[in-house]
């Protein structure tokens, strides 16, 4: 047993993390994603509100808390713009009625997740800024490593702020450089200069669309065509949804600007030192999607391969937790030739949003999203794949639900490596003292969790999930971080 196990529960728990501790808290949320964005720009004068909303509903995974859309007339005055932002998911938040009464043929739109800044509708995006040259809307995906201290210095300028989220400074970075220079996308570049950390963005300015993407390549930004449209997003899914052709993927470091001319780009800050985060072909992308020509599929296929060849077991089947380690539990059973199977039901209807009872009750919101068909594992040795183990409540809750569906033994296989160290560039990995695998051994974990044994994606084989690209960020694993970390918490500390 661990030297934890005996711990006072009642007091023990933020230094302790044993396993009666671990299990003691309330349940854990996946992890999340700082959020989507999409932008579209019609060059023949059609309204774009209806096909950004399905733009958003493809883009849901990457946030559930808050969505909006805003749009404007390229043919109007210089602030005609309207919008609809809400709390909840983007079937809540917007209907046939409201959709409707947006009239614009160039738009953002955005589906949040909040890692920096609390989740209350006045931090809902895309904001929208009135100006002296007009109207910017503008939609962030990402984190700010040196926004505080950019919020500080605007403030001492004058500078009043509506929300508390990083978004707005570079709202206002923009506005305020645009008064210095001649184009719009010359502000955006001259923002982009002052601010550190990762993002992506799509601005509309009364007459233009503008995608840009940080040096490092964080996250993820692509392009693609409708008719006489052009889009921006953050997944090539959404252009799929759709019915939009996939052009290409924003460079990291590049600037697009969308005009009734075309597309053109701006290179001149691109570095060639990238820093893609890993987790979006791990997790947080949609398997149908391509981030940067890698399918996220076949990344989640290697993956489940890889373990299959570091982490062998003698078992009867192999079963994938929804949805991302399914892909993963394919490529375990393929490369092992131990079956592949369904063993999970998950209610598909169950969101963020949904009222979790008080942590008094009895029910575990897992088992409301998650049932285990017990015909598939009862008297069987299973391999559970899953894309992570965060703090470790939920694994262990799974597990135990395939344990007392009868399954003789459960194998735990994880298709990233251990969770060390947080992130500050727009996941909301907590900080290490929150994280087991930080001071605990893998054999610790499998018995905080109830699993017979586990094993974890090697750290060294990450960049086979991408064919060998050595341009990711890994710091969430590994602790080496592409900039240097803030100096105090970002993620939420504008709220204090």
């Amino acid at each position: 047993m661990s030297e934890h196990t005996k711990c006072n529960k009642q007091t023990s728990c933020e230094k302790c993390h044993c396993s009666g501790c671990l299990l003691a808290q309330a349940e854990e949320p996946k992890l999340g994603e700082e959020c989507g964005v999409f932008g579209m720009y019609d060059m023949e004068g059609r309204d774009v509100a209806s096909t950004i909303y399905y733009g958003l509903f493809s883009l849901q995974h990457r946030g559930q808390e808050s969505c909006g859309i805003a749009v404007s007339r390229t043919d109007g005055p210089q602030r005609n713009s309207s919008s609809v932002k809400g709390m909840g998911l983007v079937n809540e938040v917007f209907n046939a009625e409201n959709l409707g009464k947006m009239k614009g043929d160039i738009g953002v739109g955005h589906v949040r997740y909040s890692t920096a800044g609390a989740s209350v509708a006045e931090n809902t995006q895309p904001l929208v800024l009135n100006y002296i040259k007009g109207t910017l809307s503008l939609a962030h995906n990402g984190n700010l490593v040196n926004a505080l201290e950019l919020r500080r210095e605007l403030e001492l300028s004058g500078a009043i702020f509506q929300t508390t989220i990083d978004s707005e400074v570079i709202a206002y970075l923009i506005a305020r450089e645009r008064l210095k220079v001649g184009k719009v996308e010359e502000a955006v570049k001259e923002a982009m200069k002052k601010i550190k950390g990762a993002y992506s963005l799509v601005v509309a300015s009364p007459r233009k669309l503008i995608g840009a993407r940080d040096p490092f390549g964080f996250r993820p930004l692509c392009i693609g065509k409708r008719d006489g449209a052009y889009i921006l997003s953050s997944e090539s899914c959404a252009l799929d949804t759709v019915g939009a052709e996939f052009i290409r993927d924003v460079e990291p470091g590049e600037i697009v600007t969308i005009t009734p001319e075309g597309i053109s780009s701006d290179k001149s800050l691109m570095t060639g030192s990238h820093a893609k985060c890993i987790f979006e072909y791990i997790y947080f992308a949609r398997p149908d999607s391509y981030i940067d020509g890698i399918s996220v599929h076949s990344s989640r296929i290697t993956a489940g391969r890889i373990l299959a060849q570091t982490h062998p077991v003698d078992a009867d089947i192999v079963v994938g937790v929804p949805e991302s380690g399914n892909a993963a539990a394919m490529g375990f059973a393929l490369e092992s030739g131990i079956p592949y199977g369904t063993a999970f039901v998950k209610n598909s209807y169950v969101g963020r949003t949904f009222i979790k009872p008080k942590q008094s009750a009895r029910e575990s919101s897992v088992m409301v999203k998650l049932n285990v068909l017990r015909e598939i594992v009862r008297g069987k040795r299973v391999v559970m794949v899953d894309d992570s183990i965060v703090r470790g409540t939920t694994s262990a809750r799974i597990v135990k639900m395939l344990k007392d569906a009868g399954a003789k033994e459960v194998h735990v296989r994880i298709s990233s490596p251990p969770f060390k160290y947080p992130c500050y560039f727009g996941t909301d990995v907590p900080s290490s003292d929150q994280l087991p695998a930080f001071s605990h051994t893998v054999e610790q974990i499998a018995e905080m969790i109830g699993a017979d044994s586990l094993g974890y994606l090697d750290l060294n084989r990450l960049s086979e999930l991408i064919d060998g690209d050595q341009g990711y960020c890994n710091a969430c694993f590994s602790g080496d971080y592409p900039l240097d970390p803030p100096k105090e918490d970002i993620r939420g500390d504008y709220d204090k």
